[in-house]
């Protein structure tokens, strides 16, 4: 085994456990990987035996990003498990939160994790990599500081309703804990003003919201970056030009299928929630693409495979039917049998396939032509994936055009709060199963209960990063991560910056560590922190 080294790469750690990533290259290409996620963490098994609303405190503290995620897919599976009626001001407050929460990622997401790669030397050679370096440099660049401090803006609005951020509880069966009054809607609106005035338009677009809300097309998007000074020269224009410079749409293509189960329920269409009628509340569209066709959302087509999972062997099965994970004695990871179990996460697959989570599925959803009037219907990244196909840039640029449209949302939903209705209806509770449902700012994210007694007797939590980091499944299927660093050209092996910007690209919430090895010798040739 040969020498190893280990550097920081990001300028900031990632949150909420490891992940490792094995990867064997033939002539500096990557012919076959591995994630590994490393720690285990055992929520499912906190859960059982616990009151049903024991969800609504522990399953928060998951993530400490997307913590209102986890909120808002707890208080939905008992809203469908119990039969609840959800007033319209619970629905808009909760999809306020949702996506507060969402919008404050992307900036963060993009300066703090993804963009500081730009930087790396490998580019040094590009005609724009000088400004790269000035506007995305960790930590000194530019935009980075105005980017991550503009991040904080959101929050302040879920903080208004919620009481706190991360880890609020306000979201509860029933509807909502908190009964704002005007002068928190008026704070609110000026919060988001101040995100859109200190970054969204002034540093991001280099346009208004609306100008750049036309764009239909790949077409579109070129002829917009080119159409002033101002968009070519905004961050957005910048990435897309130094995106293609840099060939960061030649790689990370992935398994090329998508799920994604929608969010924001319209606050006139599930007052009486039931998991059946979920997806025809949906603003923002749930489903699969299989790269040609689209399939409606249906939770029941979902299954988890355990055979790479360092848990007890037992039969792929949707998680309602699944049994708690029994985890194996504990693993050794520099002994790892990559034929045999090799990670903590399970093996997410939608009718039997591997599917990509995150915001260029829920992106690719919105094009869907069978969408409903009051659902989101944007044609773009149909054309993308048409013209460009699936890559490192598509999945960023899908994630950064998101941050307008939920400006747009946001400010619509509280322009809707009738601050003289009600925001909380008491629910009888019951035994019965549920389904809550959500997507995360990193992409599908679900849970199933199921209460007996009067207590929860099966609780399962499949995250997105679950889908994205997942191992081979039972017929030796690679997950969306392994599937996507298969074919990149690794330049230096002892510095492998594309491996880093594939797993960013898909937001791994995990902390990452990667070994490099050579396909022919064997040889560890650097272990890299993510």
């Amino acid at each position: 085994m040969g020498a190893y080294k280990e550097l920081n790469i990001s300028p900031v750690g990632r949150v909420e456990g490891d992940l490792d990533v094995k990867v064997y290259m033939e002539d500096g290409v990557v012919t076959r990987a591995h994630t590994q996620a490393a720690m285990f963490r055992g929520f499912e098994q906190i859960m059982a035996g616990k009151d049903p609303q024991s969800g609504l405190i522990v399953t928060p503290r998951i993530c400490g990003i997307c913590g209102g995620s986890h909120l808002y897919c707890a208080s939905s599976a008992l809203d469908t498990a119990w039969k609840t009626t959800l007033p319209p001001n619970a629905l808009l407050l909760r999809a306020i939160g949702q996506a507060t929460e969402t919008i404050q990622s992307i900036p963060r997401w993009f300066y703090a994790i993804f963009a500081t790669d730009m930087a790396n030397k490998k580019f040094a050679n590009k005609p724009l990599y000088q400004e790269v370096v000035k506007r995305f440099a960790a930590y000194v660049g530019t935009s980075f500081q105005r980017g991550v401090t503009a991040s904080g803006r959101p929050v302040e609005v879920y903080a208004l309703f919620g009481g706190q951020w991360p880890h609020s509880s306000y979201m509860v069966p029933g509807g909502v804990m908190c009964a704002p009054t005007l002068k928190d809607i008026t704070r609110a609106v000026s919060i988001m003003n101040q995100f859109r005035n200190d970054w969204l338009e002034t540093v991001w677009l280099g346009c208004s919201i609306e100008r750049y809300m036309q764009i239909k097309t790949w077409d579109d998007l070129m002829a917009w970056v080119e159409e002033n000074e101002s968009q070519r020269n905004s961050d957005l224009g910048l990435f897309i030009r130094a995106g293609l410079e840099f060939g960061l749409d030649k790689f990370g293509q992935g398994v090329g299928k998508f799920i994604a189960y929608g969010t924001y329920l319209h606050k006139d269409l599930y007052n009486k929630p039931t998991v059946e009628g979920r997806q025809k509340a949906v603003i923002g569209p749930g489903g699969f693409w299989d790269g040609k066709q689209f399939y409606e959302m249906d939770h029941l087509q979902i299954t988890e495979d355990v055979k790479h999972a360092w848990y007890a062997d037992v039969p792929r099965a949707h998680p309602w039917n699944e049994p708690l994970p029994t985890p194996m004695p504990s693993q050794n990871l520099e002994e790892t049998d990559f034929n045999g179990k090799y990670s903590w996460s399970k093996a997410p697959r939608f009718r039997g396939f591997a599917a990509e989570a995150g915001p260029l599925s829920r992106v690719i959803m919105n094009a869907n032509p069978a969408n409903l009037d009051h659902q989101i219907q944007d044609p773009l990244f149909l054309d993308i994936m048409d013209k460009k196909g699936p890559s490192v840039f598509t999945r960023v640029l899908a994630r950064m055009h998101e941050a307008p449209r939920l400006y747009e949302f946001i400010h619509e939903w509280l322009g809707q709060i009738d601050l003289d209705a009600e925001f909380y209806i008491k629910p009888k509770e019951t035994d019965g199963k549920g389904w809550g449902a959500t997507e995360a700012a990193r992409g599908a994210l679900a849970h199933w209960i199921e209460i007996e007694n009067g207590i929860i007797k099966n609780y399962q939590v499949m995250a997105p990063t679950t889908w994205n980091v997942g191992p081979n499944d039972d017929d030796g299927n690679p997950g969306p991560i392994e599937a996507a660093l298969e074919g990149t050209e690794i330049e230096d092996p002892h510095d492998p910056v594309e491996v880093g910007m594939v797993a960013r690209s898909f937001d791994s919430c995990l902390v990452c560590t990667v070994h490099a090895h050579d396909g022919k010798s064997g040889e560890e040739l650097a272990k890299f922190k993510l």
